[in-house]
């Protein structure tokens, strides 16, 4: 039985990890501050002799001295716009600067292997399409978008440094757009927002013209391939893109949404936000041929899930 500590435990892709590590017999620490997360996403956990949650700020050292912690997933950032802008955005740096350091401090005492949950964001509005590992992106590091874009670039560097000059067993998985059960229906990203508006008959808003496109992974799929990342040989450190390839436009998955839930909204356009980029399409070229993985659920089938788990959530 390993010993895994997971950051952001509470969140939306925190949680779904946690409950896959239970599942697979492991022993889990969870620690958040529930500044996005949410502890109805572990509810059902907090009773198993496996499971430990820990209230705390990963910006502030973190000490485990009872226990030896073979695997850490560092898996705590605001990861939406709405969470990481504005009056947020400092906390956000802070999130992923300090609290990334503070990880990696821990991973080197305890000698464990530590899993970074970094981003496509980091390729910013990118030139090349689709995106692979070695492009090092166009962002802007002074807009609006900057403390999550460049906080995850820096993450990686701390990293990559740890590895370098501290011997540290590092994983680095960039995450596209992922959707599914456990996400906060405030929480302002777009199949959230399209599910949540589409039931209760609001407005559905696309921002820009809704030629954008995204590439859309359910969590099930992302949690299947961070693991075998965690898991691989000491050396593999990435980075590695982690998405669904198929490509669809805003547009596409507000229809696609609204027909599923048979909804009287209508669609409603407005500005798009500054630096939000046009497409974002991952190369996993990479992860297939490394662990010979592939998206298994396909939107249509994703988006049935995520729309119960909603109609779930709006009867509590």
């Amino acid at each position: 039985m390993k010993v895994i500590l997971v950051t952001g435990g509470t969140g939306f892709l925190g949680s779904n990890l946690c409950h896959r590590l239970i599942e697979n017999g492991d022993r889990v620490i969870c620690v958040g501050n529930n500044y996005t997360g949410r502890m109805q996403n572990v509810g059902d956990l907090l009773h198993n002799s496996n499971f430990r949650f820990i209230e705390h700020d990963v910006c502030e050292p973190l000490s485990i001295s009872d226990v030896k912690i073979d695997q850490i997933y560092n898996m705590a950032c605001p990861a939406s716009p709405a969470a990481y802008q504005g009056s947020h955005s400092i906390k956000t740096t802070k999130t992923c600067v300090i609290g990334t350091i503070n990880m990696l401090e821990l991973a080197k005492l305890h000698h464990a292997t530590i899993l970074q949950a970094s981003t496509s964001e980091v390729y910013g509005e990118p030139l090349l399409h689709p995106q692979v590992e070695s492009y090092r992106g166009n962002v802007n590091p002074i807009g609006v978008r900057a403390c999550y874009d460049e906080g995850k670039r820096c993450a990686e560097s701390l990293f990559f440094d740890y590895y370098r000059n501290e011997g540290i067993d590092i994983k680095v998985v960039r995450i596209f757009n992922t959707y599914g059960t456990n996400m906060d229906p405030n929480d302002g990203r777009v199949v959230s927002n399209f599910i949540c508006q589409a039931l209760s008959g609001r407005d559905i808003t696309i921002y820009g013209d809704g030629r954008q496109t995204r590439s859309f992974c359910y969590v099930d799929d992302l949690i299947d391939v961070i693991v075998l990342m965690m898991n691989s040989e000491k050396g593999f450190t990435g980075p590695v893109n982690i998405g669904n390839p198929v490509e669809f436009t805003i547009s596409e998955l507000a229809e696609m949404v609204m027909a599923k839930i048979s909804s009287t909204s209508r669609i409603v356009y407005k500005d798009l936000p500054s630096d939000d980029p046009m497409q974002r399409k991952p190369d996993i070229t990479l992860v297939r041929t490394k662990f010979g993985w592939k998206p298994k659920v396909k939107l249509s089938e994703g988006l049935d899930k995520t729309i119960e788990y909603f109609k779930t959530q709006r009867g509590r």
